[in-house]
């Protein structure tokens, strides 16, 4: 049995949505970005312009490059026909259980025969997804990272009922978009990115939540203990977004009932969701965009001298007096 998987829809037009579908256009794919709210489809169109100019600078992309990707690319708010000529769809709606079951039910009568399915979930196993499909067989994970254009891996999932030839098309479809396909041997929530990114975004937040450090001083902790990376955790909360970092946080401290990854949630929620503080997405989280501070030249550098009264005003425990 052999898949040409060269007409792709993604569903969910947010921050890794939308660059699942810029990179595949890139790629060659013909994509269809759908998305139930059009204000999403307006974002991810002006995040697309921004993937624009990285291709341009990063990728030596040319204007002709651009485009062609841009001809590739249609938006679409109407599901039955964001997915009626679709080889492949891949779901990158919230990390909300139910919301992914309710859009895999409505688009089940909606699919070519043909169509192969993949979630892009970052925590939640397609096991819990494949009934919802009308066609298990025909479905698995392919998660992909953020920044897929240099973080290029893709973690490809079965569930018991996934079928060989699926995986075959998947993985191959990974391999033509650029990616690394990463192979997971067992459902495990978190797959191999997310088992150890998961509980480094979660430490950060707890201390920014609990109030042991500033986001700055986290992040430079972090990228002096590992010389060479681009930014830190709270950094990487930006890039991935916060409601997804919410959603992430609210769903599994409700799952285990962790008192502080729920109140790390809370935090987000109050702080940056409801504030319309998404992150990189809205040029505003834990950093501003496009310069964050993380990127500065002295980011990194021994402070001076005059900085001693600022540093020791940070050390003391709030609340407690100098002594005299």
């Amino acid at each position: 049995m052999t898949h040409k998987l060269n007409n792709l829809t993604v569903l969910g037009a947010g921050v890794l949505g939308g660059q699942i579908a810029w990179h595949s256009a890139f790629k060659g794919k013909n994509v269809v970005v759908y998305d139930l709210f059009d204000d999403s489809l307006q974002r991810c169109r002006v995040a697309h312009q921004q993937y624009a100019a990285i291709y341009q600078a990063e990728l030596g992309a040319t204007d002709a490059m651009i485009v062609e990707t841009r001809a590739r690319l249609t938006y679409c708010s109407d599901l039955a026909e964001a997915v009626g000529q679709a080889d492949l769809v891949i779901e990158a709606v919230p990390e909300i259980p139910e919301t992914k079951i309710q859009v895999y039910r409505q688009m089940a009568p909606l699919l070519p025969a043909h169509t192969l399915l993949a979630t892009n979930s970052s925590t939640l196993l397609p096991a819990q997804f494949a009934e919802a499909t009308g066609r298990p067989d025909q479905y698995c994970a392919l998660h992909f990272a953020n920044m897929i254009w240099s973080m290029n891996l893709a973690e490809v999932m079965a569930h018991a009922d996934t079928a060989d030839d699926t995986l075959r098309a998947i993985t191959g479809f990974a391999i033509e978009i650029g990616m690394v396909p990463i192979p997971i041997q067992k459902e495990q929530n978190g797959y191999v990115l997310n088992t150890w990114l998961v509980p480094l975004l979660n430490a950060a937040q707890t201390l920014v939540t609990n109030g042991v450090s500033t986001p700055e001083y986290i992040d430079r902790t972090y990228m002096i203990a590992n010389r060479g990376c681009a930014l830190g955790p709270c950094g990487i909360m930006d890039v991935i977004g916060m409601k997804t970092c919410y959603d992430v946080m609210h769903y599994w401290g409700n799952e285990s009932q962790d008192a502080q990854l729920l109140a790390n949630a809370a935090y987000i929620k109050q702080h940056f969701v409801d504030a319309g503080k998404l992150g990189l997405q809205t040029g505003e989280g834990y950093y501003r965009y496009p310069d964050p501070a993380y990127q500065a030249p002295d980011f990194l550098a021994v402070p001076p001298m005059d900085a001693v009264e600022e540093l020791v005003a940070l050390v003391r425990p709030r609340g407690l007096a100098a002594a005299s």
